[in-house]
């Protein structure tokens, strides 16, 4: 890893940043405190609740942590494809005794005011999803003494990101669990995305910044074969749904071991971005019909999602996860960071043996 990055977690496992209430500061804590990264998700919440649980964070551990904030997104053109996916999901409004929401609630997710906050109350690290910041963003906090990173799905992505001025990238495979963090959203692409280990190649190829590599690593031996792909570092979202420190709701957390749910798809249905999730009733019967209007179908859905949640209704709840989410285990967050730090010994003591690593 690169010295600034070595710096911040002696271990080279990163806690993904899981919105939607799962990456709480329990969480990031528990990760930090075992000498990963630990996130906190900015995603959806107001920049004072996103203070208050940095905040709440700072009073758990003194170790680094990161926080991850969501782009602002490009204004939709086309309204009427959200009024039909609306129409078609007046049925499932009635089932779960509710009002579908409001499409146009909002399209920057408080990107100004939560920058701010992060400039006046500067965190070690500070990730973007959906795109990329200004250099002068980038400026900005370099100077506040804030290491940056920014997600890439391809390495012209990547390429971008560095001549932004980021610190680091994070290769997202199409493995990863939740929305795929693509700076645009362009449904002729879906498909089309790159597996983890070609594309950590590619991007190092591409770039001379750190990269942290993201989607579907949930044991140690992964994190070693991304690091000799030539990634510094590994981030895990799937593999810290399921500890005890989550936020996860427990009807998500064990639908990933359930047979019930076999398989991950890329859908629309709940965002209208491509975003990977347990295959369950309301991704086969709405995803092929959601448009790519983003973040207009997740304020639509969103009273559906909760209804079903608080109803323990798993078919109609976005249950994301990354393709390896069989392999999950119910540890507590600082145990697991353990477990992993193990594995990877063992794989690299392994592949020494082999003569695979000098």
């Amino acid at each position: 890893m690169s010295s600034a990055l070595t710096d911040l977690f002696p271990l080279p496992i990163v806690q993904a940043p899981m919105a939607g209430g799962v990456s709480v500061p329990q969480l990031a804590a528990a990760v930090s405190e075992a000498g990963g990264l630990g996130f906190l998700a900015a995603g959806y919440k107001t920049a004072d609740g996103m203070y208050q649980e940095i905040k709440q964070l700072r009073g758990l551990t003194s170790r680094p942590f990161g926080v991850n904030v969501f782009m602002p997104q490009p204004e939709y053109a086309e309204s009427g494809a959200v009024e039909v996916y609306a129409n078609q999901l007046a049925g499932e409004a009635a089932w779960y005794e509710t009002e579908l929401g409001d499409p146009d609630s909002g399209r920057d997710d408080g990107y100004d005011a939560k920058l701010a906050v992060l400039l006046d109350n500067p965190v070690p690290v500070v990730s973007f999803h959906f795109g990329v910041p200004s250099r002068e963003v980038f400026d900005k906090l370099r100077r506040a003494g804030t290491f940056t990173l920014v997600t890439a799905t391809t390495a012209e992505e990547a390429r971008a990101v560095e001549q932004a001025g980021a610190d680091a990238v994070i290769a997202q495979g199409v493995e990863a669990g939740g929305h795929q963090g693509g700076h645009r959203d362009l449904p002729e692409n879906d498909g089309s995305g790159i597996g983890l280990l070609s594309l950590v190649a590619q991007i190092r190829e591409a770039v001379r910044i750190p990269i942290v590599a993201a989607g579907g690593i949930m044991r140690g031996s992964q994190i070693a074969a991304v690091l000799a792909a030539g990634a510094s570092a590994a981030q895990l979202g799937t593999a810290f749904l399921v500890t005890a420190e989550s936020g996860a709701l427990a009807v998500h957390k064990q639908a990933l071991t359930n047979p019930l749910f076999a398989r991950t798809e890329l859908t629309r249905a709940f965002s209208g971005r491509p975003a990977r999730g347990l295959v369950n009733r309301f991704l086969r019967e709405h995803g092929p019909y959601a448009p790519a209007a983003y973040p207009e179908i997740h304020h639509l859905t969103s009273p559906l999602r909760k209804a079903a949640a608080k109803a323990g209704d798993a078919q109609g709840m976005a249950l994301w996860a990354g393709q390896g989410h069989r392999l999950a285990r119910e540890l507590p967050a600082g145990q697991l960071v353990e477990v992993l730090a193990a594995e990877l010994d063992a794989a690299r003591t392994a592949l020494s043996a082999q003569g695979g690593l000098r």
